[in-house]
């Protein structure tokens, strides 16, 4: 069933001791679970492994109390009692043949120690480096020091034997490991034989590589996991230097996993970064080494994964983002399933998990860490219950979550859709500046509804309560979404703003729907998340002047946690944006509006010609509230539930969307909780007082 085309990607390939079964490898990532929810992280490598993925790695592993990230929720491999807890995630990760990795991290100059309240110890001393200016300072660490670290990474090392991994990863990229803050001239300030050249800063991680190898390397693999460039000029780590050292070393680990020097370089989101993005820095490293090679770039193209390894290029196709999306990828591979493939659309929203502090979603997958708590399986989805028939009403992200997944449990579905296209807001989104990877949403979901001859999709179906109370349909889902305020009320203001109806003002939606101001314009950004810095782009591509006005401290503030504030701030200003940061909006007159200081409640006004507002939204939610109103005809009608869901309930990103279509069709028909749960949650045993 497998394309030939794509036979290279199943080869086996050994690294050190063992031999991964194919070329996918999932790469390290977090989670949001870490040693909070360990079963759930369990199950969700798992479930990777279920799908066909050769090498499956955890997240980064704090292996010594003296180094973690608080208030970050990593994995802790600190002492004997923590194996069992690995020792489940690794036999779920070999369940079906795949090489378990652990990524081993000493975090140095990266850790803050907030919950230890260990003095933190990094290569040379420096205040500490997080996402956030903490008020600590890291001690460089003396020679007695290094002793103690390379004993650690043994310890560990042993530990992870001891759990049942074939891997370890030692982490030097991202910023984030203590090898790269070594290597790079940036954290290593020494003057002794560990700083300096570049063979005195390589030292330690020869050393360490030797300590483990002795320890457990007849046995485990050793990978590194090293940056392609910390892209910082003359002072950072570069490209060039990355490839100084692995010809230096050009067999010191059993592979070479190769990240960008950031975080956001190396995963940034599909609007700044495309598939492929690192190739031109990883092309001719294959060569210095007689080591297997994985790379990143959010590959999900499996003709881009093959021809990349027929070039040489990579070994290996490294993937963190596409293995969430689809867990199954590589099986879809192999059985000659690529239309079915759920591509990452690189909106970066499962990251947000591990910068919040919380389990993370996927916008493509609402299944990814829902594997334990709810057993949902991204592939299998029960039966349909003692009911036959659904109306879903809306084709946006939620509606069409589940009229699929509802049409897969077996049910007879309508899928109603007023407009004459399916998407709601996906379809306008795409549309906007870089965001056309999003439209993926849809796409994935259009076809696989095209293939199921249990689900009939309507459009120009602008349906009011008499009508679905006319049809007979058993389940009515509303998913009808929601539009943009205008009005200013979002987080400043909980009441309308003034506004001179002689202003022309504009939402999201008249811009998505062709509406364009000119001249000057002002646009007030009380959202945060992506839509204010995107329509600014659009303004300004459309050739008007734009003043972003913003009650945060900076552009689009959420989407720090996406990894891409930065990208869009920077981007704005370049593009001539005026950004006028801590000021929110009082007033609309005709010709100006009028602002204030988010601190000092001081006044000023700027002329403008047009004023767009990105605040919140409301639902649309009259349908429902209409059929809710004649609740006592629905049985004559023949209907057993109402229900609504996504933004025509609760506006959100459009991963809470497809999750809440998702877990509609799981729990249609399912009996009724009560007060109880409805998922598991792992509580940590008391200690013995």
């Amino acid at each position: 069933m497998r394309d030939p085309r794509y036979d290279i990607l199943f080869e086996p390939v050994q690294i050190g001791p063992v031999t991964a079964k194919n070329r996918f490898y999932q790469v390290p990532h977090c989670n949001g679970g870490g040693y909070r929810d360990p079963s759930a992280a369990a199950a969700m490598r798992g479930m990777k492994a279920e799908g066909g993925w050769g090498v499956i790695f955890t997240e980064q592993t704090e292996m010594h109390h003296s180094s973690e990230i608080t208030p970050y929720i990593e994995l802790r491999l600190w002492e004997d009692q923590d194996i069992p807890m690995f020792a489940r995630m690794a036999e779920a990760m070999k369940s079906h043949g795949a090489l378990a990795g652990i990524q081993l991290a000493y975090s140095g100059v990266n850790g803050p120690n907030l919950y230890t309240r260990e003095v933190p110890l990094a290569v040379s001393p420096q205040p500490v480096r997080t996402f956030t200016p903490d008020p600590v300072q890291a001690r460089g660490m003396d020679k007695s020091d290094i002793r103690d670290l390379r004993r650690w990474f043994v310890n560990a090392a042993k530990r992870a034997k001891l759990a049942g991994f074939d891997l370890i990863c030692l982490y030097g990229a991202h910023g984030f490991g203590i090898f790269q803050h070594f290597l790079s001239s940036i954290t290593n300030h020494r003057s002794d034989e560990y700083g300096g050249s570049l063979e005195n800063r390589a030292r330690f991680a020869n050393e360490v590589v030797a300590d483990i190898r002795d320890a457990v390397g007849d046995t485990m693999g050793l990978t590194m996991r090293v940056s392609l460039d910390e892209s910082l000029g003359a002072l950072g780590f570069s490209n060039a230097e990355l490839r100084e050292f692995i010809e230096m070393n050009r067999n010191l680990p059993d592979l070479w996993d190769l990240a960008h020097g950031t975080w956001e370089d190396c995963s940034g989101p599909s609007r700044f970064k495309e598939e492929a993005a690192q190739e031109a820095l990883v092309q001719g490293i294959r060569e210095m080494t007689d080591r297997p090679v994985v790379g990143v770039g959010r590959f999900t193209s499996p003709d881009v994964m093959a021809r990349l390894v027929r070039a040489g290029t990579l070994d290996f196709i490294g993937a963190a983002r596409p293995s969430i999306a689809d867990p199954f990828l590589p099986a879809k591979v192999e059985q000659g399933r690529i239309e079915d493939i759920r591509e990452c659309i690189g909106c970066n929203i499962c990251i947000t998990g591990d910068m919040t502090m919380s389990l993370s979603r996927c916008t493509q997958n609402p299944t990814f860490m829902e594997e334990w708590r709810k057993g949902w399986h991204p592939e299998k989805i029960s039966k349909r219950g003692d009911s036959d028939t659904v109306l879903v009403v809306g084709s946006g992200p939620a509606g069409l979550e589940a009229a699929l997944a509802c049409a897969n449990r077996g049910y007879d579905v309508a899928l109603a859709e007023a407009g004459t296209s399916i998407g709601g807001r996906v379809a306008r989104e795409r549309n906007l500046p870089g965001l056309s990877a999003w439209g993926r949403v849809a796409d994935y979901r259009e076809y696989q509804l095209s293939q199921k001859p249990n689900v009939e999709t309507y459009f120009d179906s602008a349906l009011d309560a008499s009508q679905i109370l006319e049809f007979g349909f058993q389940n009515i889902c509303i998913a009808t979404g929601a539009r943009w305020r205008g009005d200013g009320v979002a987080r400043q203001h909980v009441t309308p703003v003034e506004i001179d109806p002689n202003m022309s003002v504009f939402t999201p939606d008249d811009l998505m729907d062709g509406r364009l101001p000119s001249g000057h314009v002002v646009l007030y950004d009380d959202d945060h998340y992506y839509m204010g810095g995107v329509l600014a782009e659009l303004l300004v591509q459309q050739g008007c002047q734009v003043t972003l006005v913003t009650p945060a401290p900076m552009v689009s503030q959420w989407a720090v946690n996406t990894l891409e504030q930065h990208e869009i701030q920077r981007r704005l200003l370049e593009m001539g944006v005026a950004v006028r940061a801590n000021a929110g909006l009082i007033k609309v007159n005709s010709g100006d509006i009028e602002m204030n200081c988010s601190y000092t409640d001081r006044r000023e006004s700027i002329g403008c010609d047009a004023v767009v507002m990105v605040d919140s939204k409301l639902e649309n939610s009259g349908v429902f509230r209409d059929l809710k109103s004649q609740e006592e005809s629905w049985a004559d009608s023949g209907i057993r539930s109402v229900k609504i869901i996504g933004d025509a309930n609760a506006p959100g990103p459009i991963a809470w969307a497809t999750y809440a279509g998702h877990r509609y069709a799981r729990e249609l028909d399912a009996p009724d909780l009560g007060d109880a749960l409805p998922f598991r949650r792992e509580i940590a045993g008391l200690a013995p007082q």
